[in-house]
């Protein structure tokens, strides 16, 4: 109670704040009647939704578009009007220009949002936009390519006096000339695509013979992504950190920032948790960083809003331009949480020709911000990432503003093989980091989701660990402390013995009372004539958890209390408890030895979901059966001789055929799926006996791609 009155207090005074400013005439911005009255979002997922509810507080009217996939979106159902521009790939979708133009035109929309992703980036369809009398709500044409060409804009950041990594930034990208230049610069290295971002096309390279592999590998990558596969090269910056500054700028040369983020915790170069302001950040080197950013936008022209990456060693605290994300970034509440402010009606409002509502000594920041992206992915087999239906959700309760939660999807919706894998951004603010980390945790515990594999338990690790407590964070943090975020898990005995008794409760009750009524309830011929309540029977559930067998024996001494022991070792434990409906789930009240427990439980196919404080656990047993008395494997062994799709993909390119020989770690094929490009490589020597896919191929799981024999 007292947090949830300090933080609306908290909100409350920041804006006020605003608004005396305003009336006693610090700054009064230029008044502009054009205001839109309907605009077009081009994209989906949660930043369609979130440009939707600032339109709707503005009182602008909206038009959505989705893919053949997409028709029961939530994004769809939120806007005004929708329309289906082609089937679910990008490309015969989200990216084309002239469907989305044409649709715009046909429902009077006076402006396009293009959110983050697709074309947020196009200057093509900036100037597309221009041509056809329709404002893109972004930056103009000239920066999007300045900005959007690594080289370029490294090249312009130079002359205005902004501090870059050394590197190679040419146009002669031969495999000979990139490599004596890599050679000049030295190992370790960056190869990087000079177009996009998201970590596409984004190779390290630790050795001089690795670096042609990897230079075609990126090309690769960045031709599939962004159209192009020139690259630059970039001298390497051991443990670096990600710090980023949020500007803005109108088109009367006015430029601000709101300050900075920290987004060094990443995995495949990608971001998974943001924080703002960053920690350890003095209050000399935030101003400076600040100008440094404005300087950058104001080199290139830049109107709209946008975001200055530096990466910075994080032991001097020197910092380096990286790239401008000509756009509005995926973490953008976590500086709206802090600041107070709206950034997309702020970008609504310069798009329309308004002066920026603030000068830079207006803004201000208070406390302290997390944003928590949850995918769909399993960290533990490389953060694969996954797709299907989210078949069971419970979402934290928002109790107030300090708790935000982004997303595109409802349970029952299918995270598609297409698509990004991201569910949902969990924000938080907190009057201090301290604080905002232990909501956060707190929060991520309340985040439970089954029928897909997520982030979750990995992210509440992550939040707990005593370098990222303390705000010792870089680019490098998950493989530095992977053993200590990836331990071995064993399972509670406590929370093993929940899983049985839930297990029990959730059967049949007439099953249940057919069992104790007779000392062999497998017995057809058994009958309830001559009870006796105190008879003791035996039955053995065996589960498969992390890995493990584990084997619950359970007495059922008495109506509705049992004795529990764990693989046969150790005293028993005497358990009862209830179940009862909450919600979409059920909650296990148990008694375990006179210790009380509550616990959220989900029953999905062969899996049992328990839900506890500390993290989730997934009990499962083989398809059709309720209890065994004999222990069961249900590990799957790995059969070199078999490349399997890691995850539910398209089969990108092939290197194989039939009768080819190939060697251990030789590239078999390329699959692609939800933003990520997966090498399937040989586990084993061999000739590959056959191949079982085509390029184009859409693949679930496991399935077998390439054989091999000896």
């Amino acid at each position: 109670m007292y947090r949830g009155i300090k933080i609306n207090t908290r909100i409350l005074r920041f804006r006020c704040s605003i608004l005396i400013s305003r009336t006693r005439n610090v700054h009064i911005p230029r008044v502009v009647t054009n205001r839109f009255n309907k605009i077009l979002i081009a994209n989906r997922g949660e930043i369609a939704c979130r440009v939707l509810r600032t339109a709707e507080k503005l009182g602008i009217k909206t038009v959505a578009v989705y893919s053949e996939v997409d028709k029961n979106a939530l994004h769809v159902e939120q806007a005004d009007e929708a329309y289906c521009i082609g089937p679910a790939p990008t490309s015969q979708s989200y990216l084309r220009q002239d469907k989305i133009i044409s649709i715009a035109k046909k429902t009077k929309c006076e402006a396009i949002h293009p959110g983050y992703g697709f074309l947020s980036e196009n200057a093509e369809f900036a100037e597309l936009c221009q041509k056809e009398n329709l404002v893109f709500i972004g930056p103009p044409a000239n920066a999007i390519n300045n900005m959007g060409i690594k080289s370029t804009s490294k090249s312009i950041m130079t002359k205005a006096g902004v501090p870059v990594v050394a590197g190679y930034h040419g146009d002669d990208q031969s495999n000979e000339t990139l490599l004596l230049e890599a050679k000049k610069i030295g190992f370790p290295l960056m190869i990087k695509a000079v177009r996009g971002g998201g970590g596409k096309g984004m190779r390290i390279v630790l050795k001089e013979s690795e670096f042609v592999e990897a230079l075609e590998s990126s090309r690769a990558e960045s031709k599939k992504a962004f159209g192009d596969s020139v690259v630059l090269l970039e001298q390497y910056i051991d443990t670096p950190r990600h710090v980023e500054v949020q500007i803005f700028a109108d088109k009367y040369g006015n430029v601000v920032h709101m300050f900075e983020r920290d987004c060094s915790v990443q995995r495949r170069h990608q971001k998974i948790i943001e924080e703002a302001p960053a920690p350890g950040i003095s209050a000399n080197l935030r101003s400076h960083l600040g100008m440094t950013a404005v300087q950058a936008a104001k080199a290139v022209g830049y109107v709209g809003a946008g975001t200055v990456e530096f990466i910075m060693d994080r032991d001097q605290n020197n910092f380096y331009f990286m790239e401008m994300n000509t756009r509005l970034q995926v973490e953008h509440p976590i500086t709206e949480a802090i600041t107070g402010l709206d950034l997309v009606e702020w970008q609504l409002r310069v798009a329309a020709g308004e002066e920026l509502p603030l000068k830079q000594t207006e803004i201000q920041f208070e406390g302290h911000a997390f944003e928590a992206r949850i995918y769909a992915e399993n960290p533990r087999k490389g953060f694969l990432p996954g797709a299907g239906n989210l078949l069971y959700m419970n979402v934290p309760e928002v109790t107030s503003k300090a708790i935000r939660i982004e997303t595109g999807v409802r349970e029952k919706d299918e995270v598609s093989v297409h698509y990004d894998p991201m569910i949902a951004k969990l924000i938080v603010w907190g009057r201090n980091r301290e604080e905002a980390l232990a909501i956060l945790g707190s929060k991520l515990s309340d985040y439970n989701i089954a029928g897909l594999d997520t982030n979750i338990e990995f992210m509440k690790d992550l939040c707990s660990h005593r370098n990222f407590c303390q705000g010792q964070v870089h680019t490098g943090f998950i493989d530095e402390h992977y053993r200590e975020l990836f331990p071995k898990l064993r399972v509670p005995s406590e929370v093993a013995v929940q899983a049985a008794l839930a297990s029990i409760l959730c059967e049949d009750t007439r099953s249940l009372r057919f069992s104790l009524a007779t000392t062999d309830p497998f017995s057809p011929f058994a009958t309830e004539i001559g009870v006796r309540l105190n008879h003791t029977l035996t039955r053995t559930f065996s589960f498969n958890v992390c890995g493990d067998d584990v084997n619950i024996e359970v007495k059922y001494t008495e109506p509705e209390v049992y004795l529990m022991r764990i693989n046969r070792i150790g005293p028993w434990k005497r358990v009862a408890g209830t179940l009862k409906k909450k919600g979409k789930s059920l909650e296990l009240c148990s008694e375990i030895d006179e210790m009380v427990t509550r616990t959220r439980i989900i029953k999905i196919r062969n899996t049992l979901h328990l839900f506890t404080r500390d993290r989730e656990w997934q009990f499962s047993t083989p398809l059709g059966t309720k209890f065994l008395n004999d222990p069961r494997k249900n590990r799957i062994e790995v059969d070199p001789s078999k490349a399997s799709s890691p995850m539910p993909g398209f089969v990108e390119k092939l290197f194989v055929a039939e009768g080819d020989v190939v060697k251990t770690g030789d590239a078999l094929l390329v699959m692609n799926a939800m933003k990520m490009e997966y090498v399937v490589r040989a586990a084993r020597d061999g000739t590959v006996e056959s191949v079982l896919c085509s390029i184009g191929d859409n693949v679930p799981k496991d399935k077998i791609l390439v054989k091999l024999n000896d």
